[in-house]
């Protein structure tokens, strides 16, 4: 009966081995992982930016529709482009630039954000993997324990 405790021992280190190894291997996954939340947040930042500039585009676009039809319905109406009319077109004016002003704002918080869900994701990576490096020094503390218990 006296090599019983022995065997118990190993087997008890080697179940701790692996599982500390297991624990490892996990850590490095979830570590993975996050990091490529991490590229996809950034990847979604980048999106952000294109689609601000499409945003301006397009409202360039509709801005000059505007200002067009504003023109034609001055000089339609009899008008000269003076006066109150210019100050139309002009204050039109004033207004896209602030409304572009606004696209761009947004457009650089929401991609700010992104990246500080990017660099959040990482961090938690790193913390997946620290836990998972306590928990594999553990398992491997285990697993001496057994053998000193067993042997000793």
């Amino acid at each position: 009966m006296g090599y019983i405790a022995p065997i118990a021992a190993a087997v008890t280190a080697v179940t701790a081995v692996a599982a500390g190894r297991q624990a490892s291997a996990a850590g490095k996954f979830n570590q993975d992982i996050a990091n490529r939340n991490a590229e996809v947040k950034e990847q979604e930042g980048e999106l952000i930016e294109q689609q601000k500039e499409f945003d301006i585009a397009k409202f360039d676009q509709q801005f000059t529709k505007l200002q067009g039809e504003t023109k034609t319905k001055i000089l339609f109406s009899g008008a000269e482009l003076s006066g109150s009319g210019l100050r139309i077109l002009r204050s039109n004016a004033e207004q896209a630039e602030i409304e572009k002003d606004i696209i761009e704002y947004n457009a650089k918080i929401n991609k700010q954000r992104k990246f500080e869900e990017a660099n959040f994701a990482r961090m938690s990576g790193v913390v997946a993997r620290n836990q998972a490096k306590s928990t594999e020094l553990g398992y491997y503390g285990q697993a001496g324990m057994s053998l000193l218990r067993g042997f000793g």
